[in-house]
């Protein structure tokens, strides 16, 4: 019998030292810091993000952000997390790592302009990573628009109010790619910023940035009534693009919607909820209009009150209206990415400076896309999962750096459950091209 098949040792008699100096905490990290040397982040925010030297804190900025990104991918959630990055041989894997005080006058250092220069990196890493394999290439690219408040505590954060949730917070606005999770495209906003304030400029620049991303085939861009804004219609069918927008019931909406005759309504036959679905289609203007009304399961209080509850959207696509609708309604998985942002760096905003916060957002939206892009490009014959399985299967697993006749060696567990996948993907991303 092998000695790990005996039974369990008494746990009382066991004893516990913090000694090992060859240990690495979270040694599924080598596969996201490869990948951040074949995407050139380093360099990149570098020659991008030019902070003042002036500024407390502003050298070595590339250094930084990878300290950042490798903490929140490992689910760090604030700038103290970041310490795990320097105990054992962490570092000598990574690199030299700055603590998590030299962090925080890092971030302190960024004015509005400096967290521009940030997403564009941003943007340039998307480009880059979809030249490695993770983009759409010729096929159609859903992109997805919408906003969430990230609650803070206490006055001194700059910027912090109360939005249409009511809740003391800030206001990102973001675009995500449907089917990966993908975050395109990122910015902090005050928390009682409209839902749709700064829209106009922000599809601007997504339809630039996708475009440059090499993005080729049809772009559909969804959102809910939040955004609704006919010169965002206009600057979408300036540039080709489809979309599928909601539009609130207001008292104009109201009126095009009562005109429709009620033999044109048709029954969603397979809507998921529990209820009654029905569909039709009029003209707003000379954009197409959808609307989707839905009531609760007939009883008698609802034969009493038979009340319709109706969701409008328009948009310029000609398939037909039950695809339309039905794909319209797809965008809820826009949630699915806020709630992995929530679960990791986005579950608060640690500075009490709003430009250091946005520097924040942005770093956070870039460690949600390098542990998607592992998928992507390591599997890409498997379903992205959410942030924390790949953290769980891939990057949260011990491990010991050793060294032997110049070699250096990453032991990790025996009998891994998740061995294949870590290697795998470790190899493709060790196959890309390391960009100049």
């Amino acid at each position: 019998m092998r000695v790990d098949d005996a039974g369990p040792v008494g746990l009382d008699h066991v004893e516990v030292a913090f000694d090992d100096e060859k240990v690495v905490s979270d040694a599924g990290i080598m596969l996201l810091a490869t990948l951040t040397q074949r995407l050139g982040i380093q360099r990149l925010v570098d020659d991008t993000v030019l902070l003042s030297h002036e500024r407390p804190g502003a050298v070595n900025a590339g250094r930084k952000v990878l300290a950042l990104l490798f903490s929140m991918v490992l689910g760090g959630d604030c700038i103290d997390d970041a310490r795990v990055l320097r105990c054992g041989r962490t570092n000598r894997l990574l690199g030299w790592m700055p603590a998590p005080s030299t962090l925080g006058t890092f971030l302190r250092a960024f004015t509005f302009g400096h967290v521009r220069q940030l997403e564009r990196v941003l943007g340039e890493c998307l480009t880059r990573a979809w030249a490695a394999g993770a983009g759409p290439g010729a096929a159609r690219l859903v992109i997805d628009v919408d906003s969430f408040i990230g609650e803070v505590f206490g006055y001194q954060k700059q910027g912090a109010g109360f939005g249409y949730t009511k809740v003391r917070g800030l206001h990102p606005i973001l675009a995500t790619r449907a089917g990966t999770g993908e975050v395109l495209q990122i910015r902090l906003r005050k928390g009682a910023a409209n839902t749709q304030r700064g829209m106009l400029r922000f599809t601007d620049e997504l339809i630039a940035r996708v475009d440059r991303a090499g993005a080729t085939a049809i772009k559909l861009l969804r959102a809910d009534n939040g955004f609704w804004n006919l010169k965002v219609f206009k600057r979408l069918e300036a540039a080709g693009w489809e979309y599928s927008i909601g539009i609130r019931m207001t008292k104009p909406i109201r009126a095009l919607v009562d005109q429709i005759p009620e033999t044109d309504w048709t029954t969603i036959e397979d809507y998921p909820q529990p209820g009654e679905a029905q569909i039709a289609e009029t003209k707003y203007g000379a954009r197409r209009m959808i609307v989707r009304r839905v009531r609760a399961l007939p009883n008698a209080q609802s034969e009493l009150f038979p009340a319709w509850f109706h969701y409008p959207f328009a948009t310029n696509r000609i398939e037909a209206i039950a695809i339309v609708e039905a794909e319209h309604r797809q965008h809820a998985v826009v949630e699915l990415v806020i709630r992995d942002l929530k679960d990791q760096a986005l579950a608060h905003f640690p500075s009490s400076l709003f430009a250091a916060n946005g520097a924040w957002t942005v770093i956070a939206a870039l460690a949600h896309n390098l542990l998607r892009w592992t998928t992507i490009i390591g599997a890409p014959e498997q379903t992205v999962p959410n942030a924390r399985t790949t953290r769980r299967r891939l990057l949260n697993l011990p491990g010991r750096l050793t060294r032997h006749s110049n070699q250096w060696t990453l032991h990790l567990p025996a009998r891994w459950p998740w061995r294949e996948d870590f290697t795998t993907a470790l190899t493709r991303i060790r196959a890309l091209t390391p960009a100049t």
